[in-house]
């Protein structure tokens, strides 16, 4: 906690308003006289020495003037700008994550503003696309294509490191076919080359991310992050039978 101290009004404070008084007495007098030396200078050209003696004595007005009078600094406010401190807010984003009880090598998020950094080990891979994940287990057989049906167990967090979704919690897997765009794009292209009993951790930037709004969890310009367990994957086939079609998936 910071804690800010002030002066106690009881304190006492210099007499201010008499030294400004007597000094705009002595300004004001001053002014008066340089205007006179002025309007005497240019009716005369220092041709004799009166004349010179009048250009010293203005010269000492002015020499004089410098002296009682310096150039006083600007008293006007300026804001001050705090230098990005990486390490406070990075300490600050473990802080909440702790908190929110987020899993283990959760990634740290350095916000300032609309700018994020994530900070996250040397496990993680990062994609082109801006993508990043980490595989704690690969599972076996082949990817899943467009128009095949995953069923997958997935745990959603935002940047805090709090849950806001999960399926374990509502007791059934998710089966999605891929390709319809049903799925958030960056989760998709996440999933996209797991294999089945693969676990994945996928951090998801917001150009990859869900729609946001009120009907949404989540929030503009955040990283989303996503524990994906893939469970299987199934071709699909579509089948008619009088009016009645739809898509077979085993």
């Amino acid at each position: 906690m910071l804690l800010t101290s002030s002066t106690p009004s009881f304190m006492s404070k210099p007499s201010l308003p008499y030294r400004t008084l007597s000094t705009r007495t002595m300004l004001r007098t001053f002014c008066t006289q340089k205007k006179q030396i002025m309007r005497c200078c240019s009716i005369h050209n220092f041709k004799d020495e009166s004349d010179e003696n009048l250009r010293r004595r203005l010269l000492l007005f002015v020499s004089v003037t410098t002296t009682l009078f310096p150039t006083l600094p600007s008293s006007g406010k300026t804001k001050s700008t705090n230098p990005y401190d990486e390490k406070r807010l990075l300490e600050q984003n473990k802080r909440i994550q702790k908190e929110n009880n987020a899993p283990e090598e959760f990634p740290s998020f350095v916000r300032e503003g609309f700018q994020v950094k994530v900070v996250a080990s040397e496990n993680y891979i990062k994609c082109d696309s801006g993508l990043i994940y980490r595989d704690f287990e690969v599972g076996k057989g082949d990817c899943p294509k467009d128009g095949q049906q995953v069923t997958f167990h997935y745990v959603g967090y935002n940047e805090s490191g709090r849950r806001i979704d999960s399926t374990y919690l509502q007791g059934t897997p998710a089966k999605i076919r891929l390709g319809n765009n049903a799925l958030v794009p960056g989760f998709e292209q996440g999933i996209k080359d797991m294999r089945p009993g693969g676990k994945r951790r996928i951090i998801i930037p917001p150009e990859l991310g869900p729609p946001v709004g009120p009907s949404t969890f989540f929030s503009s310009k955040q990283f989303e992050v996503f524990d994906v367990e893939l469970l299987s994957v199934q071709s699909c086939q579509r089948r008619t039978i009088a009016f009645y079609s739809d898509v077979v998936c085993n």
